[in-house]
């Protein structure tokens, strides 16, 4: 069973649906070290199929899972997960967690770079003190170069590392949606305007990185 991918930046892909059901051992890199970051309680942003938070609640570690789809949301519960919620990353209610989890490029979740700023604010009363935020993103510039190596971004549109998606399964198309790639240098700027401290903690395979956002004291 595979999902077929659309976009506005690259020819139409497939993603096998099994991918999203992954164990540990089948994670990348960078997924296994941010796991092994969490701690204290955690909230798994974008939990999907629930892959992350099952290796979470298997260590023992106090997870939540949220999702902002229904199906997700059930197919998460079915694997066998205590705590699930149903909510945007734009509103978690009102618990604190001492980690919060964005993986798979993770970010993207945020949609844009006004989603980036307005998720940065909306969360700080969801961080207990010296809380972390784990999450991955890609750099994507390496897409806009030509031949020759020069660089072709459009300075004047929006930031190139937003990308339009639309998925299909079984013949069932869902809506397109936007979704955040943003280099290091770009998130780190961003969160100090929102006051926060941004580690980068490692860089692996197709130009992704994991990174680290703390409050500033």
């Amino acid at each position: 069973m595979t999902i077929t991918v659309y976009s506005d930046i690259t020819e139409t892909e497939t993603l096998p649906a099994a991918y999203f059901f992954r164990d540990y051992a089948a994670m990348p890199e960078i997924e296994k070290e941010a796991l092994n970051l969490c701690r204290g309680k955690v909230a798994d942003l974008g939990g999907g199929a629930g892959s992350h938070s099952l290796v979470l609640q298997e260590r023992k570690i106090n997870v939540t899972a949220f999702d902002v789809s229904a199906g997700a949301c059930t197919v998460m519960q079915q694997r066998g997960i205590k705590q699930v919620e149903k909510k945007n990353i734009f509103n978690l209610g009102d618990n604190q967690y001492d980690t919060i989890l964005m993986l798979m490029n993770g970010l993207g979740l945020v949609g844009d770079i006004d989603g980036l700023t307005h998720f940065l604010q909306a969360v700080k009363k969801n961080l207990k003190p010296g809380a972390q935020i784990i999450a991955d993103s890609s750099d994507i510039s390496y897409m806009f170069y030509d031949d020759e190596g020069a660089l072709h971004i459009d300075l004047n549109a929006e930031y190139y590392g937003v990308v339009t998606y639309q998925m299909e399964y079984n013949h069932l198309k869902g809506k397109p949606f936007k979704w955040l790639f943003i280099d290091f240098m770009v998130l780190a700027d961003y969160a100090a305007q929102c006051g926060y401290n941004c580690e980068l903690v490692n860089e692996g395979d197709n130009y992704q990185y994991l990174a680290r956002l703390s409050l500033q004291e």
